[in-house]
């Protein structure tokens, strides 16, 4: 068996864009006639820019392998170019291929990837969910902290106390938020005392919504300094939140470890980072315990599976991230179901709306869980006739909010 052909897709998301405003995927088709879906994410280029350097790899090195010598062909794009580095955009091509092959291999055996990875240890998976405005489908989303700040559930910490005893009356029993202001090209800054207030405030409204009924994240996007974080976690404690995600850049990992080491809260990092030897660093230095690493930039599904080994051996957990389309949403829930350290799996709310439409058969959830796929390969089939009436045809990508001056 060879891979004969690739195909990819660049889809617009439609409004309210939950999960971002097109998704990249990539299709590798075998001279058998089996077809393989994987999904490349946060690579900073034009997406269509992307689209040719997904061709550069397959034709250099993707036509002619063996999708069953996934290794293999992962070292050779790896060492492309006499690199050998955690590339985010290299890594991000790299991990659709994979994927793809994984969805090919699991076909051509008849078994979900999960069961060719040690096999399932759990069979539903615990999801949690952004706090999302309430509106139509076809209004745009309110972004971080947009000009002007209009009142939303993103500014207006009873709203956002509101609207998370909605998702808990749906099942949930964890929610994320991020309130600490507009990201910044600037970052990492020290929070003002106005928005180390504005947090804890919606930390308090929401934890007296919900009571112990549910697990609060508190996302931060590498928006502060360690000095920052430490004061900010000071004050939020009290209100045991599960995790502190990514509190500073992910660059250095040692003041992450400064911040690891101040607070009872635990750390949670790992969607801008990239491959094994990077997350080695983050586990050797003790700056995380709960890993987020992204299937569609991370390597791919193999590498999260090694990661999730490495997090094993450490008592750290995993929790894959997802802010893109179901199809890394699918590879996600292979890797929490066959990892015994899987701690729970970010959902775009309950897996409706366009990322249902997009493939054949919607990805189910239910009373605050995934039910995984029982198909072969991933377990979803991507609907190329809807991917092909949303192609994405954006002039550039929407940056304007890391554009702002710091605080």
């Amino acid at each position: 068996m060879k891979i004969a052909d690739y195909q990819t897709f660049v889809v617009a998301n439609p409004a309210p864009h939950h999960g971002g405003i097109y998704w990249t995927f990539v299709k590798l088709t075998t001279d058998s006639g089996v077809a393989g879906y994987g999904e490349v994410y946060s690579v900073p280029f034009h997406p269509h820019t992307v689209e040719r350097m997904i061709a550069d790899v397959c034709e250099r090195c993707v036509l002619g392998a063996d999708p069953f010598r996934i290794e293999r062909l992962w070292r050779v794009v790896f060492s492309s170019g006499y690199t050998q580095r955690p590339d985010i955009s290299l890594m991000g091509v790299l991990s659709g291929i994979e994927t793809a092959c994984w969805d090919i291999v699991g076909k051509e055996l008849g078994k979900p990837v999960s069961e060719l990875l040690g096999g399932r240890v759990r069979e539903r998976l615990r999801s949690y969910t952004y706090i999302y405005p309430d509106q139509p489908e076809d209004s745009p989303t309110i972004s971080n902290y947009p000009e002007g700040e209009e009142k939303s559930v993103y500014t207006d910490a009873d709203m956002a106390a509101e609207r998370a005893s909605i998702y808990v009356r749906q099942g949930f029993t964890a929610l994320k938020l991020d309130p600490l202001g507009p990201y910044s090209a600037f970052d990492p800054r020290q929070l003002s005392l106005d928005a180390q207030s504005r947090t804890e405030r919606f930390l308090r409204k929401i934890r007296e919504a919900v009571g112990d009924k549910c697990d609060l994240l508190v996302g931060a996007h590498g928006q502060m300094t360690p000095a920052a974080a430490i004061r900010l976690a000071r004050r939020l404690e009290k209100y045991d939140p599960l995790w502190l995600e990514e509190p500073v850049p992910p660059a250095n990992v040692d003041a992450m470890a400064r911040v690891a080491a101040m607070t009872s809260i635990p750390i949670a990092t790992g969607e801008r980072l990239t491959t094994k030897y990077e997350f080695a660093q983050v586990l050797e230095r003790k700056a995380a315990s709960i890993l987020q690493f992204a299937l569609g930039s991370v390597g791919g599904i193999l590498e999260a599976k090694k990661i999730a080994g490495m997090a094993e051996a450490h008592y750290a957990q995993i929790a894959p991230h997802l802010y893109c389309g179901p199809i890394e949403g699918a590879a996600n829930i292979q890797i929490g179901l066959c990892s015994p350290n899987f701690l729970i799996q970010e959902s775009i709310e309950t897996w409706d709306g366009f990322h249902a439409q997009i493939l054949k058969k919607p990805i189910r959830w239910e009373e605050g869980y995934i039910l995984p796929p029982t198909e072969p390969g991933l377990g979803v089939e991507l609907d190329e006739e809807v991917a092909a009436c949303h192609p994405y045809n954006g002039e550039r990508l929407n940056l304007t909010m890391f554009e702002r001056p710091a605080e």
